[in-house]
């Protein structure tokens, strides 16, 4: 088994990292490089059929809303490299007609206009679409989860010049959204003399201090927190809980924290156990 993993926070000018820890079956993992977006990465092998594999993430990041903007990264690749297009991203007609072409002027605005079109012309419906779903079989079927969302986005972005990124990270829910115990997905465009600003067609916004930002890159494979190659095994599960901290008092929800991932860590052993006997 090799597993890449790409779990750890990259810091911004609106997301200081105070903590954060990545382990495998309770063995401490650090990152040795960074991919060519800038983001830290690991490598973890074990033998072809390690058994079950845990892998857990767990800190405290301190976030605030910059209206989007992610600006203060440590590596800035080139933006041309977002406009290349993958299998997820490929536009066709329908996309490219999403919404009229960008006329001289604000491109900020002509990109909230595409973010409220995809929204509008792709309702969230969970569990509509795979993970090898594209954004032209999306927008033909017109439903989508954020995945897709995004690889609407992107496509229809570079269709017209803009190099745009997907981005996978966490988001704090509302209560409109209930908990949610999976990564989230949303988009940065980039605009000559502003630079990258967060988009997140799901919610209809730009990200705002309650998002989290993770991995990047071309589409939603290119980004994947965690990707690899595994043989033999049995089934697996995922665990994610985020919790957004504000500077005040991050001593006493750290403790809280640590405490809530301890109890939903041991709920999650005890399904395994269970399913195993």
């Amino acid at each position: 088994m090799l597993l890449l993993l790409r779990l750890w926070p990259e810091p911004h000018a609106a997301q200081l990292v105070r903590r954060w820890d990545v382990s495998v079956n309770g063995v401490t993992v650090q990152p040795g490089t960074r991919t060519g977006y800038g983001d830290r990465m690991a490598l973890w092998s074990a033998p072809a059929d390690p058994g079950d594999v845990h892998i857990e993430a767990a800190g405290i990041v301190e976030t605030e809303d910059r209206a989007g903007l992610v600006t203060g990264l440590t590596v800035r690749p080139n933006p041309a490299i977002f406009l290349r297009e993958t299998d997820r991203t490929r536009a066709d007609k329908a996309i490219r007609e999403l919404v009229p072409p960008p006329a001289d002027g604000n491109r900020i605005d002509w990109l909230h206009g595409l973010m409220g079109a995809v929204r509008d012309r792709l309702p969230y419906v969970s569990g509509s679409t795979g993970i090898h779903t594209s954004a032209i079989e999306a927008l033909k079927d017109g439903a989508g989860v954020c995945q897709d969302h995004a690889h609407l986005f992107i496509a229809a972005a570079r269709a017209h010049g803009i190099p745009a990124r997907y981005v996978c990270g966490y988001l704090l829910a509302g209560e409109e959204q209930g908990d949610l115990h999976e990564t989230h997905a949303w988009a940065e465009a980039w605009v000559e003399g502003l630079g990258w600003t967060a988009f997140d067609p799901s919610s209809g916004i730009c990200a705002t201090e309650r998002y989290v930002r993770l991995s990047t890159g071309l589409d939603a494979l290119d980004a994947a927190p965690v990707s690899g190659h595994a043989v033999g095994g049995g089934g697996g599960g995922v665990i994610a809980d985020v919790r957004i901290a504000e500077a005040t008092g991050a001593e006493a929800d750290e403790r809280a924290l640590e405490g809530r991932l301890r109890d939903e860590q041991d709920r999650f052993h005890q399904q395994q156990q269970q399913q195993q006997q």
